[in-house]
Parts: C-alpha cells; sequence; structure tokens
C-alpha cells in the first residue's frame, strides 16, 4: 500500500484530502506545516507528498527543496491558493525547484486523484 503525506496548514484540506485518498486505498499521514512534514518524512518515508505552499513555520518551497535533496525519490505534488504575488508564479517556482506536479487550489478530487495514480504508478 502506498504512503502519501499530506502537508497542509489548513485543517479542511488536510481532512479532505485525507478522506479521499483513503477511500482510494492509500494509507495517509498529515502535517500541518513544513517542519512537521520533514519530521513524519524523516521516520516513516511516503512515497508521494503533497505539500501546500504558503505554511507557518517552513513553508512550501523550503520543504519542497529540503524533500528533494534528503527524499530524491518520493514524488511530490505542490498545492497553493496563492499569496501576495497568486499562485501561478509560486507554483512555478515548485515546479522548478523540483515538484512533479503542481496544482492551483481549490483542487478538483478528480484531477488530483489522477495525478496521485499516475506518479505512484
Amino acid at each position: 500500500m502506498h504512503h502519501i503525506l499530506v502537508i497542509d496548514d489548513e485543517a479542511p484540506i488536510r481532512k479532505l484530502l485525507r478522506e479521499l485518498l483513503e477511500r482510494a486505498g492509500y494509507r495517509v499521514t498529515v502535517a500541518e506545516d513544513g517542519e512537521e512534514g520533514i519530521k513524519i518524512q524523516s521516520k516513516d518515508p511516503a512515497d508521494l507528498v503533497i505539500t501546500d505552499l504558503i505554511m507557518p513555520k517552513k513553508e512550501g518551497i523550503e520543504t519542497v527543496t529540503d524533500l528533494r535533496r534528503d527524499f530524491p525519490n518520493t514524488k511530490i505534488i505542490v498545492i497553493s491558493g496563492g499569496g501576495a504575488i497568486g499562485s501561478q508564479s509560486y507554483l512555478k517556482l515548485a515546479k522548478a525547484i523540483g515538484a512533479d506536479r503542481t496544482l492551483p487550489k481549490p483542487l478538483s478530487i478528480r484531477t488530483i486523484l489522477h495525478i496521485v495514480r499516475e506518479l505512484l504508478e
């Protein structure tokens, strides 16, 4: 069973993704920021990480950089609702530093499941 780590500071997003992915047959762990996510990944590595970009403590760009350096085979999906400069700029940066896929919020359930399956096959 594939393991997915969801990192997002918004509890409703974590809950939605956890329920969606567990129903699809994945083992899911959640973290509320990049700092907690990296600690979890170090103890129980996930096959795929879905991370937000704009978060407290350790934001998504730093989280993706750490994941790429320490867990180069882990697949990464970056999600973002924006911020001061808009989500497209952040998502382009995330792709440039190693995200396998990027998605703007609000998320399409069909799209996220398709991408997860594609990356884990």
